[in-house]
């Protein structure tokens, strides 16, 4: 079943709101160096693996736990997760956001053309003009970005486009969602031997990995995996274009930023990309 228009609405709006708190709660963490990247990834991939796994058991069928995924979803899982907070040591927000949801849409994009899909003229004009509002936003953060961070980051926006496209043919979002929490905690314990010596941890950091883990994490991407099977791969990558402009309003919201002309005029244009795409008929 792939619910309603309004139900998928209000998925994906929802996994949107949880992709903008991880972004806010990982720059929140790392920008004031409360935790090590490594330390912040895996707590976040534990914590998740672990709210999951205890809402799988309260859907238990004939009293066992059914976990799903897959081994390469959790590996896409791991590099997203990894490569995302090490990025953010040296990338501005507004950098960051670009290179990450820039690569996610190329990536979506093109296996979608691969796969004989065919956005309609609305859907290409929307997707223009979010991209355009997305550059505009971030544009006075983009001087000389430091070649590792992008590099990084690019990495985090291609497995994530991989992670999102496999997510699209999940029967069962909660079962897929917690096995590849579960499968990539393994991956990520390794990462965190090998960097021991340079563990930072705080009660704030902690805090902040786990609420990114337990509820942005592995709650929202319950709900994205959800919201998957009622989107095209198109529209599922233009919509992710909306997260940077709800995390510049987080900022505006809980951290006191000023409003700007910029932000006011780059979110019409995000959004009313979005809307152009999501609300055009017809098979893309």
């Amino acid at each position: 079943m792939r619910g309603s228009p309004f139900q998928v609405s209000l998925l994906t709006t929802l996994a949107m709101i949880a992709f903008a708190s991880n972004s806010f709660l990982n720059r929140l963490a790392l920008g004031q160096r409360t935790i090590d990247p490594t330390s912040y990834t895996t707590i976040r991939l534990t914590s998740g693996a672990i709210i999951l796994f205890l809402i799988a058991s309260l859907q238990k069928q004939n009293g066992q736990i059914i976990l799903r995924g897959s081994g390469i979803s959790a590996a896409l899982l791991f590099l997203y997760a990894i490569t995302f907070s090490f990025a953010y040591l040296s990338l501005s927000a507004g950098t960051g956001a670009l290179i990450l949801f820039g690569s996610v849409q190329v990536t979506m994009l093109l296996v979608a053309l691969q796969r004989g899909e065919r956005p309609q003229a609305t859907e290409w004009v929307g997707l223009g003009l979010a991209l355009g509002g997305l550059v505009y936003l971030v544009l006075p953060g983009l001087a000389a970005p430091p070649l590792l961070g992008s590099a990084l980051m690019m990495m985090a926006g291609i497995a994530w486009g991989f992670y999102s496209i496999r997510g699209r043919g999940s029967q069962n979002p909660l079962a897929d969602t917690a096995g590849n929490f579960v499968y990539a905690v393994p991956m990520v314990l390794v990462i965190l031997l090998i960097a021991f010596r340079n563990i930072n941890l705080s009660i704030n950091g902690i805090l902040l990995a786990t609420l990114s883990g337990a509820l942005a994490s592995g709650v929202g991407y319950v709900i994205w995996y959800a919201a998957l099977r009622g989107l095209t791969t198109t529209r599922a990558a233009i919509v992710q274009l909306s997260v940077p402009v709800i995390a510049a309003w987080s900022g505006v919201v809980l951290l006191a930023e000023t409003v700007s002309t910029r932000l006011l005029l780059a979110g019409m244009m995000i959004l009313g990309g979005i809307g152009l795409s999501v609300l055009s008929r017809g098979k893309s």
